[in-house]
C-alpha cells in the first residue's frame, strides 16, 4: 500500500464512535497518519492484519481504537472476568505507554476495564488485583503473560477468561522476536481462540516474522506503509522529515556524559536501548547517538524517537575515522541514508573539569570507569565485527576522552601497556564518595578486604604435587574424579573449563595406564610435567575478579 493523503479523522470509510471521536479532539489528533488510515477500517471489517511501518508513524492509535469499537460492537457485553483484547508487546516501558493511551479513550467508556500485566512487579499481586477488579482488555509482556497462564493454583484461570477473545495485537513483532519471546508467543497462542481478529504491528519484515504471521493470522491483509517520495524498490526506513547526520572524530573529543551535576535550561535524556524502540516522548529534537548500536536495525529505532508523526527531527551518530565504512552498510543494509556533518571546531576542553569531579567524588570516578569499560565491551561484541574492532581503538585517547585518572583492569587490557597515559599521582582508593552512607559501607567493605588478604598471606602454602608420592597423586585424581562425575549426576558441574580440561586429560592417562599402554613412570612424568608448563604459562597470580570495579 502505498503512503495515502492524511485526512481527518470523519473521512474513514467506517464511523467512529462519537466519544472516541471527542477523545482525539482532545488529545489533538486531528488528522490520521497513513497506517491509521489503513488499519482502522480493516480491523473493524473483521480483518488480519500484518502492517509494517516506519517508527513513529502512529501504530498504537491504528489498534487502540479498533479494539474498542470491536468490544462496543459485541452482542453479549463483556463480563468482569471476560478478556474482550489481548495486546503483547516486548517491554515494559512500551506496555505502560500503550497502557496510557488506552486509558485516555476508557475515560468515556467505563463499561471496559484495563490491566497491565508487566515484570517488575510480584505475580502474585497480579493476580489478586485479577480476580478483585477483573479486566477486558490485557497489555501485557510475553513472560508475565506466560506465567498468568499457569496460575490457576492461585486462583487465577486465565485460559476460562480468554475464550471470549476478540482482538489480539502483536505489537512490535519483529523486536519480540529478537528478544527471544518466540517460545512464550507460541505457548501464549495456544491458549487463545481461533476465531479471533489478529493484527501484527512492526517496523521491519524478517523471515521468522513471516513464520509468526503464518503461524498467528488467518488471511491477513499485508500493510507496508512506505514515505512519501520514496519508490518501492529502495523503502526508506527512517521517516522522510528525519535529517540523519554523521560526524567523523577521534576519540580523544568524545566525552561521557555528566549532565547530572549540570543545571541545563532544556532537557536532555541519557539512556540506553531499552528507549530505542516504540517510546513516544514528545518534542524530541535531536538523538545524539555516542556509538553505534550493536545491531543495525536497533540504528533505525534510536533515530525514531524524533521525527515522529510528521515532524521534523535530527539524529547524529559518532564515528571513528576507521569506521566510516558503516554509513554504506547502514544505506544497503537498512536503507537508510546518512549526510556527513563537519566536527565542530571550537570545542570547549571540559576534560579538567570532569576530572576534578572524579577527584571529588568518587561516584563520578566510577561512572568514568564504567564508560570505558562498557564502551570497549561494545565493541567486542559488535554485529559488525568486521567495522568496530576492538584492535583498532586507541586506548589512550579512548580513556582521556572518559577523563579517566588511571586506566582500570580488563581482559581487554591485559598485558598491555600504556607508557603514553599520564595517572594521575594519587592512591585512587583514597577517593570518597559525596554521599555519606555509601562512603560508610565502602570502608567497611575495605576492612573486610584487607582482612581477607592479609588471612591469605598468613595461610601456609600449599605443598607441590610433585614431590608427593606417585600413589598419593594418583588416589587425588581418582578421588577428584569420581567426586566431579558425581556431581554432575546429581546437581551439574560448576567447574570451570580449565578445571574440566585437566580433569579430561588426567583421565585420559589414568586409563592409558590401567590398560598397560603406558608405564608407571610414563604417567608421573607426562603428570606432573602438564602442572609443571601450567605453572611456566599461566604468569603471576592475579586476582580473577579483577575488573575496573576492583576498587572499593
Amino acid at each position: 500500500m502505498e503512503n495515502t493523503t492524511e485526512g481527518k479523522w470523519d473521512s474513514l470509510p467506517v464511523k467512529l464512535h462519537d466519544s472516541i471521536m471527542q477523545t482525539l479532539d482532545e488529545l489533538g489528533f486531528t488528522h490520521m497518519t497513513p497506517v491509521q488510515s489503513a488499519c482502522i477500517p480493516l480491523f473493524m471489517r473483521n480483518k488480519d492484519v500484518a502492517a509494517e511501518a516506519v517508527t513513529g508513524s502512529g501504530k498504537t492509535l491504528a489498534f487502540v481504537i479498533p479494539i474498542i469499537e470491536i468490544l462496543l460492537k459485541r452482542e453479549d457485553k463483556l463480563k468482569k472476568m471476560q478478556v474482550g483484547a489481548l495486546i503483547v508487546t516486548p517491554t515494559r516501558e512500551l506496555a505502560l505507554q500503550i497502557s496510557e493511551v488506552m486509558g485516555q479513550f476508557l475515560k468515556k467508556f467505563p463499561q471496559f476495564r484495563q490491566i497491565l500485566l508487566i515484570g517488575g512487579s510480584n505475580p502474585i499481586e497480579d493476580v489478586e488485583k485479577f480476580k478483585e477488579q477483573g479486566a477486558n482488555i490485557l497489555i501485557a509482556t510475553p513472560g508475565r503473560l506466560e506465567d498468568m497462564f499457569r496460575r490457576k493454583a492461585d486462583g487465577l484461570d486465565l485460559t476460562l477468561s480468554v475464550k471470549h477473545l476478540e482482538v489480539l495485537v502483536l505489537d512490535e513483532a519483529d523486536r519480540l522476536l529478537d528478544m527471544g519471546f518466540e517460545a512464550s508467543l507460541n505457548v501464549i497462542l495456544g491458549y487463545l481462540p481461533k476465531q479471533r481478529r489478529t493484527g501484527l504491528f512492526s517496523a521491519t519484515q524478517t523471515q521468522e516474522l513471516e513464520k509468526l504471521v503464518r503461524a498467528g493470522l488467518r488471511n491477513p491483509v499485508r500493510i507496508t506503509v512506505k514515505e512519501k517520495g520514496v519508490a518501492a524498490s529502495c523503502m526508506q526506513k527512517t521517516p522522510a522529515r528525519l535529517c540523519n547526520y554523521y560526524i567523523v572524530s577521534n576519540t580523544h573529543i568524545l566525552v561521557f556524559q555528566v549532565f547530572c551535576v549540570q543545571s541545563l535550561k532544556s532537557g536532555v535524556l541519557v539512556c540506553t536501548d531499552v528507549m530505542a524502540r516504540g517510546i513516544d516522548i514528545p518534542e524530541v529534537h535531536w538523538v545524539l547517538q555516542y556509538d553505534p548500536p550493536s545491531s543495525a536495525s536497533a540504528f533505525v529505532h534510536r533515530c525514531g524517537r524524533t521525527a515522529r508523526i510528521g515532524n521534523q527531527g535530527n539524529a547524529l551518530v559518532f564515528l571513528l575515522p576507521m569506521e566510516e565504512s558503516y554509513v554504506t552498510f547502514l544505506s544497503i543494509n537498512q536503507k537508510c541514508p546518512l549526510e556527513q556533518m563537519a566536527p565542530v571546531s571550537d570545542v570547549v576542553d571540559v576534560l579538567p573539569k570532569v576530572k576534578a569531579l572524579a577527584l571529588a567524588d568518587r561516584a563520578m570516578f566510577d561512572r568514568g570507569m564504567r564508560a570505558f569499560v562498557s564502551t570497549i565491551q561494545a565493541y567486542a561484541k559488535h554485529e559488525c565485527s568486521l567495522i568496530f574492532r576492538v584492535k583498532d581503538l586507541d586506548f589512550v585517547a579512548l580513556a582521556r576522552g572518559f577523563a579517566l585518572l588511571r586506566m582500570p583492569r580488563m581482559p581487554e587490557l591485559k598485558g598491555k601497556n600504556f607508557p603514553e597515559f599520564e595517572e594521575m599521582a594519587i592512591d585512587t582508593d583514597s577517593i570518597r564518595y559525596k554521599d555519606k552512607q555509601r562512603e560508610k559501607l565502602r570502608q567497611k567493605l575495605l576492612i573486610e578486604l584487607k582482612m581477607k588478604r592479609e588471612e591469605r598471606a598468613a595461610a601456609p602454602k600449599r605443598h607441590n604435587d610433585k614431590n608427593k608420592a606417585w600413589s598419593k597423586q594418583k588416589n587425588r585424581k581418582e578421588r577428584r574424579r569420581k567426586t566431579a562425575a558425581k556431581r554432575n549426576r546429581d546437581e551439574g558441574s560448576d567447574m570451570d573449563d580449565e578445571d574440566m580440561k585437566e580433569l579430561l586429560k588426567d583421565t585420559r592417562l589414568l586409563k592409558r595406564l590401567k590398560k598397560g599402554q603406558i608405564s608407571e613412570e610414563d604417567f608421573e612424568e607426562q603428570l606432573t610435567g602438564g602442572q609443571k608448563n601450567q605453572r611456566k604459562t599461566a604468569g603471576p597470580s592475579e586476582d580473577p575478579h579483577s575488573s575496573a570495579g576492583e576498587d572499593v
